[in-house]
């Protein structure tokens, strides 16, 4: 073996090293996750079932979900051809709420797709710069935070106009503030650290060090928030749809079926029951993933 060999055994190891302590790290991590915590798995088996319907429902349903049927089909309960019922129309409910995850799921997404984009934004630019742009900044979040968030949302939705996408803009405008506020709190704690003091005292420029040295920092904070949030994401949408404000009849989004089945309650249960059950099968979920997540990447958090 020559000198040239050795050198680059050498250069090697600690690349392999890294490697393996971060497959370790990983696999301890998912052991914390969805071995010593069995809600965990559970919550993540729930999420798994509401994705794979929202991407893959429109080929599952059993019925059109838009069919109507009044003369034959209004209100039966559930059984081996409708599994949930019917409602009023004579609509499918198991079909529609299929059909309902991917609506729901995708607002999730959208709102929170911009809310954590521009609040990430605000944050790192408030918190890395300081000082009287860190104070505007803030001032101005603090403006959104002083108002309940889904009153907020009401308000803004209603002078929109009523529908999905209004609500998508009045949501993401009550949600951004949040990550705002988070974001910079975790840059006010890491760019006094010692790697960061380092690759600053080396000349490296503002941008690249928010970029490749704070940021990366902040992203399993923005993960587990964002896993949590989708759960009350979902939950907002359908209460201003439940209230008229978001999506509109015939939409199958389960705020809007449980406003038009609270009108039949008495008469027929399941019409607002199963739509129920989905909605608080998804905020649980999510909020148990959350959790669990916010565990297996902070540990002292579950020892708290």
């Amino acid at each position: 073996m020559t000198a040239a060999d050795l050198t680059n055994i050498e250069a090697m190891a600690p690349t392999l090293t890294k490697s393996r302590t971060r497959q370790g790290q990983l696999r301890r991590n998912l052991k914390r996750f969805l071995v010593d915590n069995k809600l965990n798995l559970i919550g993540a088996i729930i999420v798994a079932v509401f994705l794979f319907l929202a991407l893959f429902g429109e080929w599952l349903t059993p019925h059109d979900p838009y069919a109507v049927d009044i003369v034959n089909a209004k209100l039966l309960p559930p059984s081996t051809d409708h599994l949930m019922g019917t409602d009023e129309l004579g609509r499918d409910v198991f079909s529609r709420i299929i059909m309902g995850t991917r609506i729901s799921l995708q607002v999730a997404v959208v709102v929170l797709s911009f809310a954590v984009i521009f609040g990430t934004i605000v944050g790192l630019i408030a918190g890395y710069a300081g000082g009287l742009v860190d104070e505007i900044l803030m001032r101005l979040t603090d403006m959104f935070l002083a108002f309940p968030a889904l009153v907020l949302a009401i308000a803004i939705s209603a002078s929109l106009g009523r529908n999905l996408r209004n609500t998508m803009i009045a949501l993401a405008t009550v949600f951004w503030p949040w990550y705002a506020r988070l974001v910079r709190a975790q840059v006010l704690s890491l760019k006094e650290r010692e790697f960061v003091e380092a690759a600053r005292s080396l000349g490296m420029s503002r941008n690249r060090l928010i970029l490749k040295h704070i940021l990366p920092n902040v992203v399993a904070v923005i993960i587990i928030q964002i896993t949590i949030d989708v759960g009350y994401a979902v939950l907002a949408t359908s209460s201003l749809s439940f209230l008229g404000l978001g999506a509109q009849p015939p939409s199958p989004e389960w705020g809007t079926m449980l406003a038009s089945a609270r009108n039949y309650f008495r008469d027929a249960w399941w019409y607002m029951t199963f739509p129920g059950i989905a909605l608080t099968l998804t905020v649980f979920a999510f909020n148990v993933l959350g959790d669990g997540l916010q565990d297996a990447l902070n540990p002292r958090s579950g020892s708290r």
